[in-house]
């Protein structure tokens, strides 16, 4: 019998669930950047800026941008490493790593690119200095896996960053809940034409473990000094843990 994990509220199968979760970024890819401009209010690209700045990364630096998606971060650290760095953005999906590879090179800032899943990653162990998933470690089935390859592929003394959404300041939760569940949906509707993926986004971030909680997973496979950053009263939080 099949192991069964999380899909937003639902309980699917471990094999279910890439698909399912496939389908969602092939759906919302052509507007996920109007999309998360709307939802934040733009805030979401302070939240990377910040994730930027609390990285470390510098001149010369390899970076492996996980679940890159659309590329924002990615555009951000190819300027942090300069010409004599190397940045990876990779996306397990197609659809959204497309609109991320096209859109770096529109830019002028072509970048390697890597289709691949974040639990089996395809690069040797010890090659980058920082390791960055945003808003991607939650839609991963098994993420202590992940965390165990994202720790395996840094360098000692190297970074991984995680920025994703979490629990946020009780005070706030019942307005909060409100937005997710009843305005979230329609929105998506409305501009992206699918309210069911919207709806399934935002059930995934309840689902998803609290700071502590990813804490604590952070250091059960092999983390030190892991803290976290608590942005927008806990909307988001940004995680870093480092390899020694």
């Amino acid at each position: 019998m099949s192991k069964t994990t999380h899909f937003g509220f639902n309980t699917v199968s471990e094999t279910e669930k890439a698909g399912r979760v496939a389908d969602v970024f092939h759906s919302v890819a052509e507007r996920y950047n109007l999309m998360n401009d709307l939802m934040s209010v733009g805030l979401h690209r302070l939240w990377k800026r910040f994730a930027i700045d609390v990285s470390g990364v510098k001149t010369g630096d390899k970076v492996l941008d996980i679940a890159g998606g659309t590329g924002d971060l990615s555009a951000l650290f190819l300027k942090q490493v300069s010409k004599t760095g190397e940045v990876w953005l990779s996306d397990i999906n197609n659809s959204m790593l497309s609109i991320g590879r096209d859109r770096l090179i529109d830019e002028g800032t072509p970048a390697p690119v890597a289709q691949c899943d974040a639990e089996k990653l395809p690069f040797p162990d010890n090659y980058f200095n920082c390791v960055s998933v945003a808003f991607g470690l939650r839609n991963m089935t098994h993420k202590d896996t992940a965390l165990k390859e994202m720790l395996r592929v840094i360098k000692p003394g190297g970074t991984v960053i995680v920025l994703e959404f979490s629990k946020v300041w009780e005070p706030l939760r019942p307005m909060y809940d409100a937005y997710s569940f009843k305005l979230l949906p329609v929105m998506g509707k409305m501009i992206a034409n699918d309210s069911e993926s919207y709806r399934y986004l935002a059930e995934s971030i309840r689902v998803h473990p609290s700071q502590e909680a990813l804490k604590e997973m952070m250091e059960e496979v092999g983390y030190e000094r892991v803290e976290y950053f608590n942005l927008t009263a806990g909307i988001v939080a940004l995680h870093r843990g480092y390899k020694f």
